[in-house]
This record gives C-alpha cells, sequence and structure tokens, in this order.
C-alpha cells in the first residue's frame, strides 16, 4: 500500500472549493491522503473543512518557511500549494528546502515570482519579449506630458495584489488624490473584453493547457461571475508567455483583454498561483490537481490541451461555514502558543 499523499494548503483563507478540489483529486486517483489548511487566524473557513487545521505566522514574517516546514514534517506532507500573492516569494525562495524535506512546493522560480510581483517588471519583461501590452508611466510623468498620456488613465500599486488600490483615474486631481504615498504605476485603459487565462506549466516547462475564461463580473479582484471561452488566439499567447517566463511552474493565471473588432490582445497580469477563479476551469475540464499530483508521483499523464467544455458560466454565491466556538478556541490558542500575531 502505497504512503498517503498529504496536501497542504497555506494561506488557506476562505478557499473551500480548494480544499473540496483536492480531496476530489485524491479519491479520483485511489490515494489515501489528508487536506491541511494553514492561515494566520482561526478565522478561516478553508481551516474548519480541512482534514487539519494548522496555525502558521504571518507569510511575510522570518518565521513562515520554518513554521510550513515543521507543518511539513508533523503531517508527513507530499505537496505545498500557496494561496495568496504575499508568499509567493518566500516559498520560492525555500523550494529547495520543501525538496531537501521530500515535499514538492507548487511554485515559480524567484526569477519568475519576482516578474509577477512588481509591476514594473511585469510590463518590462512582455515588452523585451515582445509580448503585447497597454503602455505604462509613471505619475509624475502622466502629470507632466497630459498630452502624451490623456484621460481616463488605470492606476495600480507597483507590488499591488488582488487589485487593492487599481482604478481608473478620471483627470489629473483624482491621480495626485488615489496616489498620493504609494509607488503607483500609470497605464493606458486596455481595450475589449477582460480574460483571465488558467494555465498549467510541468517541470520541463511545458505548457499543458491554457483556458480562457470571461470576466463577466469582478469583485475585490476575484472573479465573481465568468464564462469559459476557447479562442486560439488567447490560448496560444498565454501558452507563449508561461514557456517563456524563466522557470514558471505549476498553475498561473494571465489577465488579457481581447478586442475582438479589432483583433487586438492586452496582457495586463502575470500571476504565478491558482487564482480565485480556478473553479470555473476545473469544473469545465481542467483537472490541474490531478495532472499536478500524476507528475509528482510520475504516474502516466492524464493531461490533455483542448478536452476541455467552451461556453460553461459560473454564478458564484456566497455560503457559510458553521463551527463551535470550542473548536475556534482551540486554534486560538495554538496561534497564541505560538506567539503568532
Amino acid at each position: 500500500m502505497s504512503a498517503p499523499f498529504n496536501i497542504l494548503l497555506s494561506s488557506a483563507g476562505h478557499r473551500v472549493k480548494r480544499v473540496e478540489m483536492f480531496r476530489a483529486t485524491l479519491a479520483e486517483l485511489g490515494l489515501s491522503g489528508k487536506i491541511v489548511a494553514a492561515d494566520l487566524t482561526p478565522l478561516s473557513a478553508a481551516m474548519q473543512v480541512a482534514d487539519a487545521a494548522e496555525i502558521t505566522p504571518r507569510c511575510t514574517s522570518a518565521e513562515f518557511i520554518p513554521a510550513l516546514l515543521d507543518v511539513c514534517r508533523r503531517h508527513a506532507i507530499s505537496l505545498v500549494v500557496p494561496g495568496i500573492d504575499p508568499e509567493l516569494p518566500a516559498l520560492a525562495a525555500a523550494r529547495e528546502q520543501f525538496a531537501a524535506a521530500g515535499v514538492a512546493a507548487l511554485i515559480s522560480s524567484p526569477d519568475t515570482v519576482a516578474i509577477a510581483a512588481d509591476k514594473w517588471r511585469t510590463h518590462h519583461w512582455l515588452v523585451e519579449h515582445g509580448f503585447p501590452t497597454v503602455e505604462q508611466t509613471t505619475v509624475a510623468d502622466a502629470l507632466a506630458s497630459p498630452n502624451a498620456w490623456p484621460f481616463p488613465l488605470f492606476i495600480k500599486p507597483a507590488l499591488g495584489s488582488g487589485s487593492v488600490g487599481a482604478a481608473a483615474v478620471a483627470d489629473a486631481d483624482e491621480l495626485r488624490f488615489r496616489t498620493r504615498g504609494g509607488d503607483f504605476v500609470v497605464q493606458t485603459l486596455a481595450a475589449g473584453v477582460e480574460y483571465t487565462v488558467d494555465v498549467l506549466v510541468d517541470r520541463a516547462g511545458k505548457c499543458l493547457t491554457a483556458i480562457p475564461r470571461r470576466r463577466i463580473e469582478v469583485r475585490s479582484g476575484e472573479v465573481f461571475k465568468g464564462v469559459t471561452h476557447r479562442r486560439a488566439e488567447l490560448i496560444d499567447l498565454a501558452g507563449r508567455i508561461a514557456e517563456t517566463l524563466p522557470g514558471a511552474y505549476g498553475p498561473l493565471n494571465i489577465q488579457m483583454f481581447f478586442d475582438e473588432p479589432r483583433g487586438t490582445i492586452q496582457v495586463i497580469e502575470i500571476n504565478p498561483r491558482f487564482a480565485g477563479g480556478f473553479p470555473l476551469a476545473w469544473e469545465a475540464g481542467g483537472k490541474f490537481p490531478r495532472w499536478i499530483i500524476e507528475e509528482i508521483l510520475g504516474r502516466p499523464s492524464t493531461a490533455t490541451a483542448n478536452a476541455w467544455k467552451d461556453g460553461l458560466v459560473m454564478l458564484r454565491h456566497f455560503d457559510a461555514v458553521f463551527v463551535d466556538a470550542a473548536t475556534l478556541e482551540k486554534l486560538a490558542a495554538q496561534q497564541r502558543a505560538a506567539g503568532t500575531p
């Protein structure tokens, strides 16, 4: 009988569906194993539905990686799946530590993570490699050269995540107000319809599949309503970007605008992790968790590039997880004992 394949979802937050996807994948593959959810606070829905829960330090803390490695040791973890952007640099830098502990970390190289995290670097990398994107400048230049940078424009924090601080600005006064005290990039507005393309890259750097989904409704930077859309132009572009990135591995999501009447595409974001809206790609047939585990175990891959359903609509809704206060108190006590802020 094979050893259990235990999975750690770090910074699990509210991602209950991610717990369910990996749990279902273990069952489909005939594997025993548990899903461990870790987070900074016990007030995490995913922690309550996982098979085990662990409190870990803030992902920007020097104690974060040692704590994750300790969780991996105690739970015999086979795979670590990151949840949020701020933890990616630490996980990428510690890939060899996880590998030495016999744990696969589902994370791209530090170079790819750095390119994606910094909007200045993302833009320069896209331009350098000939990929279509928007025009980008500094706040000072946009204010000093209004003829070259006519409003409306779009701003986002250079090191932002989850669309926090990103907004269209109508004039110079709004630009000054929204960017005060921060490091922001200024971009021309992208034309067309916004898409997220879910991409999976294997250990050899090959794009296994790319699944575009049109963003119908977005809340707090996460897709709330969307539909899969088979567009060869988007699939090809996302695949070329993924295979050009230096050391991309695992799930990525690439955001772009497609102006169909003009036939133009503009890439605006690269995120080397599972997207919040990935459940749509999963339900359409993009079984990324299965294909990832198959590769880790050295099993024949069942990955298919095109066997996913076009025109599948996702309508997300609010749900709730209910937990006894005593259960939360046990986790809170673990948090206090660990000295986690």
